[in-house]
């Protein structure tokens, strides 16, 4: 029985064991392998096979100036709506024969040009990016470069690139004609601050616009820092619950706004329902929270295959077109939280 192979053999070693050239081997390990006659192919993948030969596709794809690799960046790793949207962007890339990279930047730009600078050393072929602020110079220089990149639900205006997310005002839309039919008349928007992402000032802006064209509902708005053991968002809940006069719903802006607002509700011994309360994003705990959350189910796995597939077109040679933007409509998932309330 022969010893285990101290190190990887080489591309050079399998041309030695099969008789073929170092330019034949790398034929049948890449894009060209219909070149070689069938009985050289049958040499070639005996021989990788018995020294245990493992072709290194970052170096093939380095040599030839770009990688299988599409790189992704999430402003918040932790965010329910970012690992739904990651795994339609991982099963689309599969798909194609690509690999998937991803970067968490917890909202921060240093991280997102450190993220960036490390991609651009991979070569990557694409890039889907959740951007948390004002483009820096490495994301600039992806454009400029030629590199296809899409925007995940977030705009920069600086940037010319494909974007795929939510349609925001839609979903306000929804959110409030759904609270208005069931008979509140008060509402809370709860959010976080919004000037690191274009979708919550959408979305802020629109609330604020649906208030001020109906005469029937009131309103105010509140953008939070959430952190542990702040009380800033149940002293917001305490004081609207305090001076609401009128059936009163809570509109959560996203996933974990929904979670504190919950949390918060509880402390204040108040039932949901009887005070509504309405989630953008559909998260699994919101059917176990009795009597259920109402929700906006955002479609994030279209969102991610969508993203994939605009990269694809662009990389494939597809005539140069304009930035393309596509925004797709929530679900609306009625629960208990939002039941119908006396005008």
């Amino acid at each position: 029985m022969s010893a285990p192979r101290l190190r990887p053999s080489t591309i050079l070693e399998v041309a030695q064991e099969a008789g073929v050239s170092k330019t034949s081997v790398s034929r049948y390990f890449g894009h060209e392998r219909d070149r070689l006659s069938h009985d050289m192919q049958v040499r070639i993948a005996l021989a990788a096979n018995r020294l245990g030969y493992r072709p290194n596709p970052m170096a093939r794809s380095l040599k030839a100036g770009q990688s299988q690799l599409i790189g992704m960046l999430v402003a918040d790793i932790r965010n329910p709506f970012s690992v739904a949207v990651m795994h339609g962007v991982e099963q689309a890339c599969r798909e194609r024969g690509f690999s998937l990279m991803v970067g968490n930047t917890d909202n921060d730009p240093a991280q997102e040009r450190a993220h960036l600078s490390l991609l651009a050393s991979y070569r990557v072929a694409g890039l889907v990016i959740n951007v948390s602020g004002q483009p820096s110079q490495e994301l600039q220089a992806f454009a400029a470069q030629g590199t296809p990149l899409v925007l995940l639900d977030r705009l920069l205006g600086e940037v010319e690139a494909d974007v795929v997310g939510l349609d925001n005002a839609c979903a306000i839309d929804i959110a409030v004609d759904h609270l208005h039919e069931q008979g509140y008349r008060q509402l809370l928007y709860l959010g976080e601050p919004p000037q690191q992402a274009s979708s919550r000032q959408l979305r802020l802006k629109h609330f604020q616009h649906r208030l001020s064209r109906d005469p029937d509902l009131d309103g105010e708005a509140h953008s939070l820092t959430l952190q542990r053991g702040e009380n800033t968002l149940y002293e917001v809940l305490r004081r609207f619950l305090d001076k609401a006069d009128r059936p009163m719903a809570v509109l959560c802006a996203n996933g974990n706004v929904t979670l504190e607002a919950v949390r918060a509700l509880q402390r204040l011994d108040t039932p949901l329902g009887e005070v509504g309360l309405m989630g953008i994003d559909e998260l699994e705990w919101c059917s176990l929270v009795a009597p259920g959350i109402t929700t906006l189910a955002q479609p994030t796995e279209a969102i991610g295959r969508t993203a994939v597939e605009n990269l694809m077109e662009r990389l494939n040679g597809h005539p140069p077109m304009p930035p393309r933007r596509t925004h797709y409509s929530p679900q609306l998932v009625p629960r208990g939280s939002t039941r119908q309330r006396a005008s």
